[in-house]
């Protein structure tokens, strides 16, 4: 594939900005579309289009990224009044990366089939920082030949492309890593809460952490953020909520319990509850030692 290849990019938020930046960057031709019309103005004045509807897009391009807020955003986006698959879209690729239900994956695929495009989910690992430099993690549900298809635009974006398995397997793969690290910052929290309760320095318990055994490959780089030296948000708790809402929805789906990713799920709703949905995930580990200061 070469760069005259036309590309759609719906999302422009944290993450699909610097993306459809990469791809520019890179040569390619891009049609972007996003909710806020401001954040599509970001692109302004470049070489990107930015089209009135998502249904624009599709009728622009030959393959379409996406990468949107979550599953309701994606039925509507694809399949709304003024959606991709509004217009005709036969041999059209739709690359999905989203964090999505690997139910909603399957769903969308099957409208492309109707309309005779491919579709193949790919979430992807990574942060903001990750996602300028394009060292993010492609986790691609999909057949071989759209995969081979979508690569040379992958490439720009990921150190590296994971093929999973089918449709809907590339959204189950990005439930499993995201839990791990939900679950790491409220044991996070829970762990310097009881510390500053004993009369434990907080930035003392991070440096020491840091430097053991306990220490996430993430935790070093949000330190900062957890002391609230810096209001930097890579992933905020708005959007830790939602993921951790799927991966409970999957959970009982094959019947896992998931005791701990209720009590992660808990801290988000009261993080949320308190004004906290705009931070960083980390915010979690402050908001709950100040919770345990707080008189009861």
């Amino acid at each position: 594939m070469d760069a005259a290849v036309k590309l759609g990019f719906l999302g422009l938020g944290k993450m699909g900005l610097p993306m459809a930046q990469r791809l520019l960057d890179a040569g390619f031709s891009l049609t972007v579309w996003n909710r806020t019309v401001e954040k599509a103005d970001r692109l302004a004045g470049t070489v990107a289009e930015v089209a009135e509807s998502p249904a624009r897009v599709a009728a622009a391009t030959d393959i379409v990224l996406s990468v949107l807020r979550g599953d309701d955003a994606a039925h509507e986006i694809f399949n709304g009044p003024e959606g991709l698959l509004s217009v005709p879209v036969e041999g059209k690729l739709f690359i999905e990366m989203s964090t999505l239900r690997a139910q909603t994956a399957r769903e969308l695929a099957a409208s492309c089939e109707e309309h005779g495009a491919q579709f193949m989910d790919s979430p992807v690992s990574g942060t903001v920082g990750p996602a300028a430099e394009g060292q993010l993690m492609a986790l691609v549900g999909g057949d071989e030949a759209d995969l081979e298809r979508a690569t040379p635009v992958l490439d720009v974006l990921t150190r590296s492309i994971v093929h999973v398995g089918p449709v809907g397997q590339g959204s189950l793969m990005k439930l499993v890593i995201n839990l791990p690290l939900a679950a790491y910052w409220q044991s996070l929290a829970e762990a310097t809460a009881m510390g500053h309760a004993g009369g434990l320095d907080l930035a003392l318990m991070l440096e020491v952490m840091k430097n053991s055994g306990a220490s996430l490959a993430a935790f070093p780089k949000k330190i900062p953020e957890i002391l609230g030296e810096s209001q930097n948000v890579t992933f905020d708790i708005d959007t830790l909520h939602k993921d951790v809402e799927s991966i409970l929805a999957t959970g009982r789906e094959f019947q896992i319990p998931m005791a701990l990713t209720e009590t992660v799920l808990s801290a988000c709703e009261s993080a949320v509850e308190s004004g906290l949905s705009a931070s960083d995930a980390v915010a979690l580990v402050r908001f709950f030692i100040d919770s345990i200061d707080k008189p009861h």
